[in-house]
């Protein structure tokens, strides 16, 4: 019987009418959302009043700070403004800020993420001044096989269009700096995954597979043309133009190039008078015979079998591995017939 009542009495709750008394607001629902908020002010303890705007070195610099920002937009924008400083400053004018000190900010980006940030930077390092960037291509070098040898297959990309650009720029500055030659040529075997030391064994247990993707065989025919250029590069005569010019002479003023003032910076270095011994691999060959030399005792071999290889898939593939050997047979000719 009580609990009949209660029920009855839980009921009739539900259809009870509120009784609304003057002066009292009217009682909210139980499921009433609550959309009241409160603005917050932003509140900047130091403000630049200054009437007059920041100098375009100021602002140059200040971009340059932002190249290690978190942001990826940031950089990128940074980037951008950059380079159009550069592309549109005066002509004969000085850089903004001198490459030795613009360089080591922006080369680490080479290994980048973000593909915008990487791809900017390749258009603000095809701004700088060829002559300028010269006399600092080890640096570039080291960050170019850095990023030749990433896990990511994106940044292995971008860094052989770096590797382009810096061939383009100074490819016999590129080969006869110290590690130009023997380092660069096994970074771009490594990416091929052709293994440096030639026997069948090792090859048939380390090659790479390439697989029947457009996107892999893209990346094998820019892989092979990057080699190619790098080859053309090192077996390109170096001493030719290294004086300064001299007038045409006869007897007895034979080869009076061959004693004046070298134009390269530094010429003496491969002689290793100062500094720490160097080994096969970081050492500096300046002239195409020793190039030849190196790559007939170390990469010949192994590259000539990754390249029949390579020939054997047809396409574009075996066109771009049979430029890369027609390169190493010009450029090999004179080597095989003085032996």
């Amino acid at each position: 019987m009580g609990s009949s009542s209660k029920k009855r009495k839980d009921k009739k709750k539900d259809f009870q009418k509120p009784k609304l008394k003057i002066g009292k607001a009217r009682p909210k629902p139980a499921n009433v959302t609550d959309t009241s908020f409160r603005s917050k002010s932003i509140v900047l303890h130091q403000q630049s009043l200054a009437t007059t705007a920041p100098s375009a070195i100021s602002q140059f610099s200040r971009h340059v700070s932002f190249l290690t920002s978190r942001n990826d937009s940031q950089r990128r924008d940074s980037l951008s403004y950059l380079t159009t400083a550069i592309s549109t400053r005066p002509t004969n004018a000085p850089l903004q800020q001198p490459v030795s000190v613009l360089l080591p900010k922006v080369l680490p980006l080479t290994l980048d993420g973000s593909h915008g940030v990487r791809t900017q930077l390749l258009k603000l390092l095809r701004a700088l001044p060829p002559t300028d960037v010269q006399d600092h291509m080890e640096q570039v070098l080291l960050y170019i096989r850095a990023g030749i040898t990433h896990l990511a297959a994106d940044i292995r990309t971008s860094a052989m269009d770096i590797l382009t650009w810096a061939l383009e720029y100074g490819g016999n500055t590129l080969v006869s700096c110290p590690g130009g030659w023997v380092k660069t040529l096994k970074s771009v075997m490594a990416m091929q995954g052709w293994p440096t030391e030639f026997s069948p064994a090792t090859w048939s247990s380390d090659r790479a597979s390439f697989g029947k993707s457009d996107y892999e065989n893209k990346t094998m025919v820019k892989s092979l043309n990057v080699m190619a250029a790098l080859l053309r590069a090192g077996f390109e005569d170096s001493t030719e133009g290294d004086g300064a010019e001299a007038p045409v002479q006869g007897f007895p003023l034979t080869d009076t190039a061959l004693h004046l003032i070298s134009k390269r910076t530094n010429c003496f270095a491969h002689l290793g008078l100062f500094g720490p011994a160097r080994d096969e691999e970081t050492q500096i060959y300046e002239g195409r015979e020793d190039r030849q030399r190196i790559f007939y005792k170390r990469f010949q071999g192994s590259i000539g079998y990754g390249l029949e290889n390579a020939k054997q898939k047809g396409g574009e593939v075996g066109r771009a591995a049979a430029g890369v050997q027609n390169v190493i047979n010009e450029g090999m000719k004179d080597l095989e017939e003085a032996d």
